[in-house]
């Protein structure tokens, strides 16, 4: 009773903003440093998910792991995380991203610690699946700290910084892990770091993340309550499409390292800066797709862009690597750059169509799904790099952004910046139309071939065929 007055006063005297997104209720500084707190959490905890992947040619040479194996229990902590992803969506909207940043990121660094003391396969498996289930708590927080404290015009460039977090925490292994597990006397020591990272990351979550706040459930609407999934097939289609992009990106991250060791005869260290590079790219990406979004007003429509941007690149490093070119190198970069950029616009269409009562259990959903592939395509491709090497692979693999472009439902416009998107359209129109006229904007005429026959189009006159 006493909060609920007090927080009535403060809207009355306009020191709080009575929009339930309350964007204006902290400093602009105070809400980016939640977002960098975020950002550091969920990156700890994808040093964990991922570690193992780094761990593979130490695997190989201390246990003599076969390949499809060795992905295989890299995909344990993604199995992890289907199991809970849902569960803590739901935790996530009833208490909040402190709560569950804190809870999680200290549960993950139990199992990591846990799991750096076996020397048993069947034990390691165990426990890097009981941190996946920890660890995705960190990958369904953090989309409701951005929609909930930044206005819509900002919540691409924030989110984008938020989903860096991902490519940052995986180039953090890169760097880190394959020299620890290399110099370590047994390969799954190295889990240690990831371990103390997500320590640290539990201590950060209590001291710096706020929740944004929200009407309770009790005083919400029957349409702010009511599932987002049956008013259209927005949601799903979002999800199809995130599925199929997280097979480039698994793909990638799980056997860029061992692909540029066995293949192009990297070193540890070298292979493992260029992984690094490439998701550090792939961080700073996010970013600028994420404004680009901002801008143009639709968070979907660069998404399609960037699905066949990186079939295109992937079918072009499938070529190269045939024809053991040294072009293949960096297109394995690119391919790697492009497979990461698409996350964080996902993310933020789910928030903002999903609303504040269902964001947790629909990115719980997108993230499950996401998950699934994410488990499932490393010793998929493990098989079929070994059976048939990385060309058909690459070829494969370019099959599923290719699929995903139909499914993108460009046309949806996030809330508030439908008009931002309109104006873009329109923009965009009146150039084609003023190019398509072979003039300048200001009537005067285009000089070159092109230009004249287009001219003589509008006005109904057939153009004489070269000779």
């Amino acid at each position: 009773m006493a909060l609920t007055f007090a927080k009535a006063e403060l809207c009355k005297h306009g020191s709080m903003s009575s929009d339930p997104t309350g964007t204006v209720a902290l400093s602009v500084g105070r809400r980016w440093t939640i977002v960098v707190v975020s950002l550091l959490v969920t990156a700890s905890a994808f040093v964990f998910i991922n570690g193992v992947a780094f761990m593979i040619p130490a695997l190989e040479d201390d246990l003599g792991t076969p390949l499809a194996e060795a992905g295989l229990l890299s995909s344990m902590p993604s199995f992890g995380m289907v199991a809970t992803l849902i569960l803590w969506g739901y935790v996530l909207d009833r208490v909040g991203e402190r709560i569950v940043l804190t809870l999680g990121s200290a549960l993950t660094a139990g199992a990591a610690y846990a799991a750096a003391n076996m020397h048993s396969m069947v034990a390691l498996s165990v426990w890097l699946f009981i941190g996946g289930m920890a660890a995705a708590s960190c990958n369904s927080a953090g989309g409701r700290l951005v929609s909930g404290w930044f206005p819509p015009e900002q919540r691409g460039l924030a989110m984008g910084v938020r989903q860096a977090a991902q490519p940052l925490g995986i180039a953090l292994g890169a760097l880190v892990i394959p020299e620890l597990a290399e110099s370590s006397k047994s390969a799954t020591s190295a889990l240690i770091f990831p371990a103390i990272l997500c320590a640290v990351a539990a201590a950060l979550s209590v001291v710096a993340i706020t929740d944004p706040p929200r009407k309770e459930w009790d005083e919400a609407t029957d349409e702010e309550l009511a599932n987002p999934y049956r008013r259209s097939w927005v949601l799903r289609r979002i999800h199809v499409t995130s599925a199929l992009l997280m097979v480039p990106q698994t793909v990638t991250v799980t056997f860029m390292l061992i692909w540029l060791i066995t293949n192009y005869k990297c070193s540890i260290a070298l292979a493992g800066t260029l992984v690094t590079i490439s998701q550090l790219l792939g961080g700073l990406g996010r970013v600028v797709v994420g404004r680009w979004s901002d801008r143009v007003g639709s968070r979907l429509r660069p998404v399609r862009v960037m699905s066949v941007v990186g079939a295109l690149v992937l079918c072009g490093l499938a070529f190269a690597d045939h024809l053991d070119s040294s072009i293949a190198v960096p297109l394995m970069v690119a391919a790697s750059v492009v497979a990461v950029l698409d996350n964080g616009l996902e993310s933020t269409a789910i928030t903002e169509y999903a609303g504040p009562f269902w964001s947790g259990r629909s990115l719980g959903l997108q993230n499950t799904y996401q998950r699934l592939m994410a488990a499932g395509a490393p010793p998929v491709f493990g098989g079929l790099i070994a059976a048939h090497g990385y060309p058909p692979a690459f070829l494969v693999c370019a099959l599923f952004p290719f699929l995903a472009v139909p499914i993108v439902p460009a046309r949806t416009l996030p809330p508030g910046l439908e008009v931002r998107a309109r104006t873009q359209s329109f923009r965009r129109l009146r150039r084609w139309i003023v190019f398509r006229s072979g003039d300048w904007p200001d009537g005067k005429p285009r000089p070159g071939r092109l230009a004249r026959r287009q001219r003589l189009r509008r006005r109904g006159k057939a153009v004489a065929p070269p000779t």
